[in-house]
């Protein structure tokens, strides 16, 4: 596999990841069971936005005294442009998980970990993934336009989907494990795991991470395509998508309490998935520069709000009416 990742970067991503991962995950368990405020949510959430642009500017500065301004210039708008693709896929991923805790009725205080272990789950899973995807991709080229298809198939269907919270309790894996797991009827606080009479219980939370975990695994299966429609270099395709979801614990608690404000999100997020899927189909005959797909990816985004935007002050102002 080429990449431009030498020892010394690997070596500073993971320093990076381990310290503010250990800080994050201290300072929340010091607190205890609790909710995570909207002012703390934001500050994290900032927090983590601007430590991934501080390593972009840094992984740049690195390739510009080593491989010269051009390849610095390339792999560093690489980079952000899988960011924010990552993170734009993500906000979708933060909807699941708050329909998921509505539907098995998960207090806000109980939330935090669930998605601790969500979190932690997602890192181990992807980068699984991301670097079986790029060995694949390595022994078999053709699979980037299987990729774009399925981008193209997934954008169409996400655009087309309802979303229904009281169908969860009907999905053939949640069926099959209320009824092979010895479990609770009501959630034990924050354990997975209770003893009574001798006996070794599940809890209703278990269930609840388990379906977490399924569901990052199936938005990384949208995710992970998308930004090897960008580059296929692991060391950007690893870095820019953990450094999008380190921040999502913070992200959800920033967007729990105003999910339904962004109705047309789920739009917008299509066309960039229908847009990396032609992307991906056409490489061959037409390449899209970085530089016009992040162009592109942002335009969407911020029509995308705007369009949002009018929705909600449509829809407020019908109700005060």
């Amino acid at each position: 596999m080429n990449t431009v990742g030498t020892p010394m970067l690997w070596g500073g991503f993971a320093v990076v990841v381990v310290i503010m991962l250990a800080i994050d995950l201290l300072l929340q368990g010091r607190r205890g069971a609790h909710t995570m405020t909207m002012k703390q949510a934001a500050i994290w959430s900032a927090v983590w936005v601007s430590l991934s642009l501080l390593f972009n500017a840094a992984f740049w500065w690195y390739l510009t005294q080593t491989e010269g301004r051009a390849v610095a210039d390339t792999q560093a708008l690489a980079f952000l442009t899988g960011y924010l693709i990552e993170k734009a896929l993500a906000v979708d991923n933060v909807f699941v998980w708050l329909m998921l805790f509505s539907y098995f009725a998960v207090p806000a205080a109980l939330q935090r970990r669930v998605l601790i272990y969500g979190v932690l789950g997602a890192i181990v899973l992807r980068t699984v993934m991301i670097f079986a995807g790029s060995w694949l991709i390595t022994q078999f080229s053709w699979l980037l336009y299987v990729f774009g298809a399925f981008l193209l198939f997934t954008g169409v269907k996400m655009a087309l989907a309802k979303e229904d919270e009281t169908g969860i309790g009907e999905k053939p894996l949640v069926r099959w494990l209320r009824s092979h797991l010895r479990m609770t009827d009501s959630i034990e606080n924050e354990r997975f795991f209770v003893r009574k009479n001798g006996l070794l219980y599940t809890t209703p939370l278990l269930l609840v991470l388990i379906m977490v975990e399924l569901s990052d695994v199936i938005f990384a299966v949208d995710s992970i395509p998308a930004i090897f429609a960008v580059t296929t270099d692991p060391f950007i395709v690893l870095t820019s998508n953990l450094f999008a979801i380190l921040g999502l614990r913070a992200m959800y608690f920033l967007l729990a309490g105003v999910a339904e404000r962004f109705s047309m999100l789920k739009y917008g997020l299509s066309v960039i998935l229908v847009f990396i899927g032609i992307k991906m189909l056409i490489v061959d005959f037409f390449h899209i520069p970085i530089a016009l797909s992040l162009g592109v990816v942002g335009g969407i985004l911020v029509v995308t709000l705007i369009i949002n935007a009018w929705v909600n002050y449509q829809h407020d102002k019908k109700n005060a009416a």
